[in-house]
This record gives structure tokens, C-alpha cells and sequence, in this order.
């Protein structure tokens, strides 16, 4: 008898796993037949090229953590597009962990010991490339990698630089986006970069051609053996030195030696059902929160879009603009500056005393915005990340223009930075150890049901883009993708307003009529935007077709 009913209890509790199995399997299948369309229902990454993303999503795949992801797709584009980032350079991660805590890995570029005191005396009146070793801050981009993987990481360190050193040792046709800046190195850059990206014969080489970094391969190899201190102390440092001196540089070995990231909080900024999360200054993070805050208190719609409505909506935002130009002198570094009225610059009030100044009817002149002369700048770039178990990672590097100085240190294969650039317009004096002020606002944007992770590139662009991009997507009702791709308009430090091709004609002539002064026609935009989106269970991921990129998940 007690057989019997152990059978039938044994019976009983295999057919009670059965339906929790049939259960779950329907759940999922349910989750994976939702998931179509270019969407996943596991993680994803959005780098700004394929290649790029398929390497981080690959390392994710392996077990890796979002911030392993990251980083492996950071190193990718340090050689596919190594026009716009590197080991030359700086970054900052926001990092939210699965717990919904949000942290800022700050390893930007600082300013040397023995910066030159009349640098800001060679600024440009407007903006142009500023080539040169003066211009050169001391690389953060390896330590913000090691800060990271010591936070979060979770397969070895060597593990996500294998790829990388395979693609710079092996070689890899020239991709579109690389192709197209190389002609920027003419004759009059330094021999050692345009020799890098040059045929046997001298001739400068062209889109799906052949190219090797073998030179920054064996750092690659040597960082991932021994860690980043190796970049930062014993022979890489010491022939990094050695080759920045020797172009006119001022950075020395114990300013290498010295650099230190910074870890701090987030800032939040609520929006709308979402909380913001935003690096604090001196990124530009306040810049975007100030002009959503403004633009959140029109309570726009889809119906904001057509007719007048729509020439209404795109004059406050150019108005929100011009008053973030007026402020953007608070952005600087904390630890030389009062970061008081940065963080007022995120608060609902503050917006709202700015938009009682913006009229309905018409434009003023640049002393209404308190407009003080600075520089547009340009380049950078920016993955997203969102992993299995909820965790992300919106992470954006630069070496600042196109090539940054353009000084390349040959016995590295490291392109240095020109960010010390970013000082002019800014500030009346550099301190050693500052770092410049900067767009940079890698995001995470969460509510209870969903998260966001955005970020862009493009200089003074990465603001105009994810602010359009928010835009479209939170308030006029338009996808990911479609928010992205929309045409957008840039508010240059002269306060012009210069419109992306294809923006709305209609609406162009409209703002003219309103009293908002045109820059030239025909400007370059470099604004890109990679962003991945989870909500109810599915992952969307876009990187910005601007340039060519395309995102990977599972």
C-alpha cells in the first residue's frame, strides 16, 4: 500500500513538472514569437559598426557582462574606425546593474603637469581642425576599461581584447566609414599617420583595401598579458612618451604614472515615467536634461507634427537650444569649478523659468541667451549595451577631432588625442590635472516596464542628436529607428540654426519667417546615435545608419 501511494505521488509530482515545463516553454516561445522584426529577446549591442556590434554580442554571449561587451566593442572600433577613438583617448561609461543602480566611470582626458600657459592664446576664433601635439590631455581610455571590468566584468580581461588584436594583426578591408576620412590625412599631417594608412608605394589607401595595425596589435597583445598598467608604466609607457615628446608634446611619464579615473553616482533626472540617468559635469548630460526639461513642459504629442503645430514645437526647441548655449560656461570640471549651478541646470524649475522666456512669435539676439564665444567640435563614438540579466552599459570615447592630433606614437601604434581643444572658448585658464568640458552624455533611462540605453557622437552634435532622437521617440510616437533616423536641426555657437538634408522645408521657411538666422547651407553632420530599447520582454537595437552601423543581439 505505501508503494502504491509513493507511485502515485511520484506520478503526481512528474506530471506537475511537465505543465511548470509546458509552461515555461509556452512563455518563452510566446517572448521569441513576439521578438520579431529586428528585435531579440535576450541582449543586445549597438556599436557603430557591424563587426562592432557582433563582437560585443559575442563576448555576451560567452557569459559576459555588459561591461565586458562594452569594452570588447570599444576595442573593435578603436581599428574600424580609428578616426573617431583609441587607446589615445578618453571615455565615459554609465554603468546600471541589474539592481537598477546607476554608476559614472569617468576616464576622460586631463590636462598635463606641463601644459603650455599660453595654449588658450592659440585657439581658433571658429571652428577647424587644431592638429598637434600641444593639444594633447593624457589618455584615460585603458584605465576606464580596468575600472570597469574590476566593477562589473566577468570573463578575463584577455578574453575581450582576443578579437581585436586578431583584426589589427590579420588586417580587414577598409569599411566605407574609415575609407571616407582617410583623405583627411593630406601632405601636411605628420609622415608617421599618413604612412600608417598608405600603400607600399605612398599612395593613401581607399575603401576594401587591405589594412593591418600589427604595431598596435603587440600593445593590444601586451595590455591584455599584463593589465593596464602596462600602458601606463615600463616600455609602452616609456616609447608612448618618447614619441609625444618628439612631436611637441608636454605630457611626461609620471603624468601617464599619476592618471586616476573617477567612480561616482549618476545623476537622475526624472522624464516624464522614466528616470534619467546622466553623467555628472563636466560631460554635457545637464545640456540634454535642460533642453528635455524645457521641451517636456510643451506636453508634446504626435499631433505636435502637423501644420503650424509642428513650426510651434521646432521654434521652442531651437529657443531651448539657444539658451543651452548661453549656459554651457557651467560645464567644468567639478574639482576646479562650483558644480552649484551645473546641478540646477537639471531641476524641473530651472526649465521652467527658461521656457517663460521663450515666446510663441518670434526669435532675440545672442545677449538675451547670454551667448559667450566658444567652438563647435566633432567626432567620438558610442555603444550601447543591455545584457541577459537586465544590466546596461551607455559608454561614449573620443580622441576628439577626426584623428584627434594626428600625432601617432609608431613605436604604440596609438593615435593621440587633441582634446586640450575642448578648453578653448571655455575657460580663461587650464589647470594641471583638469579635464575639459565636454557633450559626452552617455544615458540610461528606466521605468518601471522598460530601459533605454542611448547615446551619441558628433562633438558639439551628440546634444542635437539624442535630444531629437528622445524627442521623436518618448513624446511624437515614433520608433527607435524612425526617431533616429529623423532629419535634425544643429544650434551652432553663433547661434544660426543649420538643418540636416531632407529636414522639413516647410518648417525651415517658417522659422526663417520667425526671426531665426540660417548658417551655411551644406554642412557636414556628424551627429550618430546608437540606442537599445527593452520593453515587455523584447530588445530592439539600432545603430545609426549615418554611419553605416547595424547592432547585434540574441
Amino acid at each position: 500500500m505505501a508503494r502504491s501511494k509513493a507511485r502515485v505521488y511520484a506520478c503526481c509530482a512528474c506530471m506537475l513538472l511537465c505543465v511548470v515545463a509546458i509552461i515555461v516553454c509556452i512563455s518563452l516561445l510566446g517572448v521569441r514569437r513576439k521578438c520579431l522584426e529586428d528585435t531579440f529577446p535576450s541582449a543586445a549591442v549597438a556599436a557603430d559598426s557591424a563587426t562592432c556590434s557582433e563582437i560585443g554580442r559575442d563576448i555576451l554571449q560567452r557569459g559576459g557582462s555588459a561591461v565586458d561587451g562594452a569594452i570588447a566593442a570599444l576595442l573593435c572600433t578603436s581599428v574600424m574606425n580609428p578616426q573617431s577613438m583609441g587607446l589615445g583617448g578618453g571615455s565615459i561609461f554609465t554603468v546600471m546593474d541589474s539592481s537598477g543602480k546607476a554608476k559614472i566611470i569617468n576616464s576622460r582626458e586631463t590636462a598635463p603637469s606641463k601644459i603650455k600657459s599660453d595654449l588658450l592664446m592659440s585657439c581658433p576664433k571658429t571652428f577647424k581642425m587644431m592638429p598637434g601635439a600641444p593639444w594633447i590631455g593624457v589618455p584615460g581610455e585603458i584605465r576606464g576599461y580596468e575600472q570597469a571590468h574590476k566593477l562589473y566584468g566577468k570573463l578575463p580581461w584577455a578574453a575581450l581584447f582576443q578579437p581585436t588584436i586578431q583584426l589589427a594583426r590579420e588586417g580587414f578591408p577598409i569599411p566605407p566609414i574609415q575609407g571616407r576620412y582617410i583623405p583627411y590625412l593630406d601632405s601636411n599631417e605628420t609622415q608617421q599617420l599618413r604612412n600608417l594608412f598608405s600603400d607600399n608605394n605612398g599612395n593613401l589607401l581607399k575603401t576594401g583595401d587591405l589594412i593591418k595595425f600589427e604595431k598596435l596589435a603587440d600593445t593590444l597583445e601586451w595590455i591584455a598579458n599584463h593589465g593596464a598598467e602596462a600602458f601606463y608604466t615600463g616600455r609602452i609607457a616609456e616609447d608612448l612618451i618618447r614619441d609625444i615628446k618628439e612631436a611637441g608634446g608636454t605630457l611626461t611619464a609620471q603624468d601617464l604614472a599619476a592618471y586616476e579615473v573617477t567612480v561616482t553616482d549618476a545623476w537622475a533626472v526624472p522624464l516624464g515615467e522614466y528616470q534619467m540617468y546622466i553623467p555628472p559635469p563636466p560631460a554635457g548630460g545637464i545640456s540634454l536634461s535642460l533642453i528635455l526639461n524645457i521641451m517636456k513642459g510643451y506636453d508634446l504629442n504626435s499631433a505636435a507634427l502637423i501644420g503650424e503645430q509642428k513650426t510651434l514645437a521646432y521654434h521652442h526647441y531651437v529657443e531651448a537650444f539657444k539658451f543651452a548655449n548661453g549656459l554651457k560656461k557651467h560645464i567644468r570640471d567639478p574639482r576646479f569649478s562650483s558644480g552649484d549651478m551645473a546641478k540646477k541646470l537639471t531641476e524641473d524649475s530651472f526649465a521652467e523659468r527658461i521656457r517663460s522666456l521663450i515666446s510663441n512669435d518670434g526669435s532675440h539676439d545672442s545677449q538675451y541667451y547670454n551667448i559667450t564665444p566658444h567652438l563647435d567640435t566633432m567626432g567620438t563614438t558610442h555603444v550601447s549595451v543591455l545584457a541577459e540579466d537586465g544590466s546596461a552599459v551607455s559608454v561614449t570615447s573620443t580622441i576628439n577631432h577626426i584623428y584627434g592630433s594626428k600625432v601617432f606614437s609608431p613605436s604604440t601604434g596609438v593615435i593621440l588625442n587633441n582634446q586640450l581643444s575642448d578648453f578653448c572658448g571655455r575657460v580663461e585658464q587650464i589647470f594641471p590635472g583638469e579635464q575639459p568640458p565636454s557633450s559626452m552624455s552617455p544615458a540610461v533611462l528606466k521605468s518601471p516596464s522598460k530601459t533605454l540605453v542611448i547615446g551619441g557622437t558628433g562633438g558639439s552634435m551628440i546634444t542635437t542628436g539624442m535630444a531629437s532622437a528622445l524627442m521623436n521617440y518618448l513624446w511624437f510616437g515614433k520608433s527607435l529607428k524612425e526617431a533616429i533616423a529623423t532629419p535634425v536641426l544643429f544650434v551652432d555657437s553663433e547661434n544660426s540654426v543649420i538643418f540636416e538634408s531632407k529636414f522639413d522645408k516647410d518648417v525651415m521657411e517658417a522659422l526663417k519667417a520667425m526671426g531665426h538666422t540660417y548658417g551655411a547651407a551644406g554642412r557636414n553632420f556628424y551627429n550618430v546615435v546608437n540606442a537599445v530599447e527593452k520593453e515587455e520582454g523584447c530588445i530592439t537595437a539600432v545603430s545609426d545608419a549615418r554611419k553605416q552601423g547595424k547592432a547585434a543581439g540574441y
